[in-house]
């Protein structure tokens, strides 16, 4: 449990300025589902965000909670919207993280549906572990078969929906945020699925099995600073404060989760932090000047 609580801080944007009051029971913790813009709805717990993205077709679901028990909640919450479990036709991942991967196995269990994932991150999804050296360890969750592995700029077409997988590694080596665009009453909007850029116990100096994590991460903030988004929907509750933006929608704020300028200072946050713990690593290394 230790090592999970160190993750899941580390994870948190707000990391460096407070610690939140609890651990990490909220990722499992059911809230009410609900539709956030055009097609797209929330589906996950109160701390780990899962997204249906629905068509006439069937229907995507991205990330699946940290566990069965996750994958089971999330279950739920598709059928209390009305959806049929067996209309999920393709299960799509940000990484491969137990918080973001261990209810996979499940999902695709119940559901039927065919795994997409990044060619990186396949081998970490299949052997049911984190890859990459990391202080809290390999992080285990239950292996699941990848169906079909892809590079960057793959889409994926389903019905009425084109998603773009756009690789921003650094996180996991394989990390993959998702684009896509819905209409929200006649409105064209861009939507970004983005994969977390913290470094969440990642070893940055000497790095055995991601060799090139540092140019990777400085890549990846690069990377998703140039994607047209106008609305930021993240793999962690707190790094969009998604909870509070729900509470918005419900007292009428019809563009409670609109904001062109969010992904950008999420992104400068995260490589200010990096920048910092880049140099404290360096600093601590074996033959680092003192």
């Amino acid at each position: 449990m230790k090592r999970f609580l160190i993750l899941a801080l580390l994870a948190t944007p707000a990391f460096a300025q407070q610690a939140p009051a609890d651990d990490n029971a909220n990722w499992v913790r059911p809230i009410k589902p609900y539709r956030v813009v055009g097609n797209i709805y929330y589906v996950g717990s109160e701390g780990l965000p899962a997204w249906l993205i629905t068509s006439s077709q069937g229907h995507i679901l991205l990330d699946s909670g940290p566990s069965a028990e996750g994958g089971k909640l999330i279950e739920r919450s598709i059928q209390q919207l009305g959806f049929q479990l067996a209309d999920v036709k393709i299960l799509i991942n940000t990484h491969a993280h137990y918080d973001h991967a261990g209810g996979l196995a499940q999902l695709k269990l119940d559901t039927g549906a065919k795994l997409w994932a990044s060619r990186l991150d396949e081998p970490a999804l299949e052997a049911g572990r984190h890859i990459g050296g990391n202080s809290n360890g390999p992080t285990p969750f239950p292996a699941v078969k990848v169906d079909k592995a892809f590079g960057d700029g793959q889409k994926l077409k389903l019905g009425e929906n084109t998603l773009i997988a756009r690789l921003t590694p650094g996180h996991s080596i394989g990390c993959t945020t998702w684009t896509t665009q819905v209409t929200e009453k006649g409105r064209p909007l861009n939507v970004t699925f983005n994969c977390s850029l913290s470094v969440a116990g990642n070893q940055l100096v000497g790095n055995k099995e991601h060799r090139n994590i540092v140019a990777d991460y400085r890549a990846s903030f690069a990377a998703m600073r140039a994607i047209p988004t106008d609305v930021m929907l993240p793999s962690h509750e707190e790094q969009g404060n998604l909870l509070a933006k729900r509470q918005k929608m419900l007292r009428g704020d019809p563009n409670a989760f609109v904001d062109p300028t969010e992904l950008g200072r999420l992104v400068d946050g995260y490589e200010t932090r990096f920048n910092q713990e880049l140099a404290r690593q360096q600093a601590a290394a074996p033959g680092a000047k003192r």
